[in-house]
């Protein structure tokens, strides 16, 4: 052994030193493995609309409209108001792409239709317009799945009756069976 600056014994014992850092680098591996376990079983999941899901919905819709014979605008939307489906129809006026986009993104994000909010407004609300987000007009629906809300649906174009049961035709395809 050498001496060292201060006069003292400074030696490595590396036979000992390294059985006992490769037996507690074990033991992290196994600790953070259980770790892991444990921490994602606590983990709730969440629901989210697939594309399978949203081009089920586009179908019904497009059906319904057709068979009511209406030109109208289809918006999909997260639950975060994300853009997730947007299709206007040939003759559907250019408005009507922001009125869908308002109308499922008030359906989200209020976790109700958008009729609501035209009904509090006619009730004379009008604390209701100040509402971020918030879109005072029929034809928005939110998507929701065992009582969760995971996103907006909405169709705009037609007479307001006519633009949600659209949005309503659309649900009952993906989620009523």
């Amino acid at each position: 052994m050498e001496s060292g600056i201060l006069g003292r014994n400074f030696g490595w014992k590396t036979g000992e030193s390294a059985g006992s850092i490769r037996r507690m680098f074990k033991l992290l591996v196994v600790m953070s493995f259980l770790a892991a376990t444990v921490f994602a079983a606590d983990l709730p999941t969440k629901k989210r609309l697939n594309l399978a899901t949203i081009k089920t919905m586009v179908a019904a819709a497009e059906a319904e409209a057709k068979k009511l014979n209406v030109e109208v605008t289809i918006c999909i939307v997260d639950e975060s108001g994300n853009l997730l489906f947007l299709e206007k129809a040939d003759s559907a006026s250019l408005n009507t792409i922001q009125f869908a986009q308002k109308k499922a993104r008030h359906s989200a994000f209020y976790r109700s239709p958008s009729k609501d909010g035209a009904d509090a407004l006619k009730k004379g609300n009008l604390e209701v317009l100040a509402f971020p987000d918030f879109f005072p007009n029929q034809g928005g629906l939110p998507i929701q799945v065992d009582g969760e809300t995971i996103g907006g649906i909405a169709a705009s174009g037609a007479k307001s009756e006519i633009d949600e049961a659209i949005a309503q035709a659309a649900l009952d395809a993906a989620f009523k069976k």
